[in-house]
């Protein structure tokens, strides 16, 4: 009863968590079965009784957390004081306890973790992966994106012939949440013919994109009345509240990965290769990776979490929790 999903393709993570709701008939769970827990700060006493409370009216709870195993991610020696030898026996005992509660979960609970890229070195992945479902999703490639991309326009009951194909991925590249949209758009604008390339050249832009770098900019450097004009813009162009906090969690977690990469060295090709963008998006990652420190873009990114778990939690809609985590940030 126990599923991990990892990787930098949160596009298909959130679709295999849905799957993973439907199996246990969500739309019939009373939602005090269900708990959405952050793994950021997460104590053992937290998870223990969210873990350990039987279901109410009903058979199964679920219990999911985001964020646990990057706690436990190795970091790189020249950015990590030395630990004392109290502090390291503190982490080993930590993340054992953790395991400890999530491998003696009862039958009556499922849980998942959600996370994104994690290492093969990490502790805590290494003590579940007995008892779990483990699943990693990578950035798509090649011709796997291709497949997922012409699969996807079949399931949204539509036909894509190969050039338009191949100019829609030259465009969008690897992410998943851009592709899934304007596919959508796409197949709704050719109704019963196939797509073809002139359609592709009309329709797809790169103005969300565009939009979402606006956004994290005036966020970042606090221009209230730009990040509003920008949110406007997103949803004029049919973006829904949910929608942009997912952008704005994967463009953050895109900066950080990229300001990483950048320190270890690597060239701009591998780096753009790691992230899975095409040409412009990784243009303007990589600038703005440059432009803010480590310690801003993490706070931003822990703040959102708390966006995401207050709106599962039903604390706030996701219109109004939107609106206040926007005003917060640019505020702080």
């Amino acid at each position: 009863m126990i599923h991990v999903l990892y990787g930098a393709d949160d596009f298909s993570i959130h679709e295999a968590l849905s799957e993973i709701k439907m199996s246990l008939g969500e739309s019939s769970m009373p939602e005090a079965n269900t708990s959405y827990m952050s793994g950021v700060k997460l104590r053992p006493e937290e998870l223990q009784a969210a873990v350990q409370v039987m279901p109410f009216f009903g058979n199964q709870r679920l219990v999911i957390v985001h964020g646990l195993l990057g706690r436990f991610e190795a970091k790189e020696k020249r950015f990590t004081a030395k630990k004392t030898t109290k502090s390291q026996e503190k982490d080993v005992q930590l993340h054992q306890t953790l395991a400890e509660i999530i491998n003696s979960a009862p039958d009556s609970t499922k849980i998942v973790l959600v996370d994104g890229d994690a290492g093969k070195t990490n502790v805590l992945l290494k003590l579940l992966a007995p008892n779990a479902d483990i699943r990693v999703y990578p950035p798509l490639k090649g011709l796997q994106l291709e497949t997922w991309t012409r699969k996807r326009v079949e399931k949204a009951g539509g036909k894509i012939d190969e050039e338009a194909l191949r100019a829609l991925i030259r465009l969008v590249g690897s992410d998943l949440w851009v592709m899934h949209s304007e596919i959508e758009k796409l197949v709704l604008y050719a109704a019963d013919r196939k797509i073809n390339s002139a359609d592709v050249q009309k329709l797809v832009g790169l103005s969300r994109e565009t939009s979402i770098f606006t956004l994290v900019d005036a966020i970042i450097e606090g221009r209230l009345n730009l990040a509003q004009q920008s949110m406007s813009e997103l949803m004029d162009a049919g973006a829904v509240p949910n929608y942009i906090l997912v952008m704005l969690a994967r463009q953050l977690r895109l900066l950080v990965r990229a300001k990483e990469l950048k320190s270890n060295g690597q060239s701009e090709n591998a780096i753009q290769s790691a992230l899975g963008l095409s040409d412009f998006p990784f243009r303007k990652t990589l600038d703005q990776s440059t432009r803010y420190s480590m310690t801003c873009l993490r706070d931003f990114y822990h703040r959102l979490l708390e966006t995401d778990l207050h709106i599962k939690t039903g604390k706030y809609d996701d219109g109004l929790a939107l609106t206040l985590l926007v005003s917060g940030l640019c505020s702080r």
